[in-house]
């Protein structure tokens, strides 16, 4: 992999001198000339130089990996023995994209007493690979990094992913530094360019403004954290056929560099809002924090979570653990129901896949109602009270 100037082709028309952003482009004798040292191949040179002079060479790497790189991983998440949901969402996602690459998938658990291993397979992977000691009963990101990273150079994945998760967010990024590859973190969808063979992994940026789709055609692994509640489980119930494969820990491999000294249960760990079937939440339309008990009263006559968009939020109307959206959770319940939420762009991210969504606003124009199933138009404090006691049957 490099970057090259042709002769026959460059005019020294000093274009790529002004937009390299390094400065790390002269033009001498009437033709470009590139200091190679420095330069990352970010390829504005190349955009901004009209007569194709300049090239980065990437295809020989790229075949390269192709014979020897085989297979998509997904790192199946436990804490305390029981494997994450967000494990079986990543199953069903990674089952689509091995079909499509006509490769196997597979599953990577790894931890201490790990119970229903055998579940992973009934939801669509033909091998999982465990590797089950006392030593790693505390999680620490240490030995995980090391055993994962030395699985993916003895086995070669094409494709490795894991949920963006706290435990997820913080030991992937170490994992793809050591394999020396790139990682695409909180995409939001994934699917394979069946002509190239490439990953195409999509995330928000600017703030959810744009959807940024990102690929990785130069190293292997491909790797992407994905939230939970981004894709949905499979339907598969015993009905997929698989291997389980149990490895030994490489205790003499691993030093740790930090011993925990006791684990202490985050409040969000409380607030289930990613397993719940049914969720109400409350937004600005709600005008002050003492209005939040319309929702509540809804949410606990309904059996459901109680949510909320940002602004409550960052009022200090509620607590960060029910927020919904882009910098919240991701959540898929069966119901949504969205209280005086306007629906902009980052909280729709975080629930727009949910089965059914009900929409409660004054505003007709409000952008949730692109999204609802079904809208209420009018007072939120003349329809959620009446709502409430419907359900209580007053």
């Amino acid at each position: 992999m490099g970057i090259s100037v042709e002769k026959d082709k460059c005019t020294g028309c000093e274009m790529c001198v002004s937009a390299c952003p390094f400065g790390l482009i002269d033009v001498i004798d009437g033709m470009a000339v590139i200091k190679l040292e420095g330069c990352n191949l970010c390829g504005a040179c190349v955009e901004a130089c009209a007569f194709e002079a300049i090239r980065i060479e990437k295809e020989i790497e790229q075949a390269l990996y192709g014979d020897e790189h085989k297979g998509v991983w997904v790192f199946a998440e436990q804490r305390d023995g029981e494997i994450k949901s967000v494990a079986y969402e990543l199953l069903a996602k990674g089952r689509e994209l091995a079909d499509a690459l006509k490769t196997e998938l597979c599953a990577i658990c790894i931890g201490s007493g790990i119970k229903g291993v055998e579940h992973l397979m009934e939801q669509g992977a033909d091998k999982v690979y465990v590797i089950d000691d006392p030593a790693l009963v505390n999680q620490t990101e240490d030995p995980y990094v090391a055993e994962l990273a030395r699985l993916a150079r003895q086995y070669k994945p094409e494709i490795i992913l894991a949920g963006a998760t706290p435990f997820g967010r913080s030991f992937f990024p170490r994992v793809a530094a050591q394999l020396q590859t790139g990682l695409t973190a909180d995409c939001t969808g994934l699917e394979i360019d069946t002509e190239k063979k490439l990953l195409r992994q999509t995330r928000p940026t600017f703030g959810g403004n744009i959807m940024a789709t990102i690929i990785c055609p130069t190293k292997r692994p491909q790797m992407a954290t994905v939230r939970p509640r981004v894709f949905k489980r499979s339907t598969l119930h015993g009905s997929h056929a698989g291997q389980i494969i149990r490895l030994d820990f490489n205790k003499e491999g691993v030093t740790s560099k930090t011993k925990l000294l006791n684990f202490v249960a985050d409040l969000a760990e409380k607030v289930k809002l990613e397993d719940a079937d049914i969720i109400v939440s409350g937004g600005r339309g709600l005008g002050k924090p003492e209005n939040f008990h319309l929702v509540r009263e809804l949410a606990a006559a309904l059996g459901a979570a109680v949510g909320s968009s940002r602004p409550p939020v960052d009022e200090g109307w509620i607590s960060y653990p029910h927020q919904v959206g882009q910098t919240g959770k991701t959540v898929c319940p069966r119901l949504y129901i969205a209280v005086g939420i306007s629906g902009a762009v980052q909280h729709l991210a975080g629930m727009g896949t949910a089965d059914c969504i009900i929409a409660i606003n004054n505003d007709p124009d409000a952008p949730i109602f692109q999204v609802a199933t079904y809208g209420l138009i009018g007072d939120l404090f003349k329809i959620v009270p009446l709502l409430t006691e419907r359900l209580k049957g007053n």
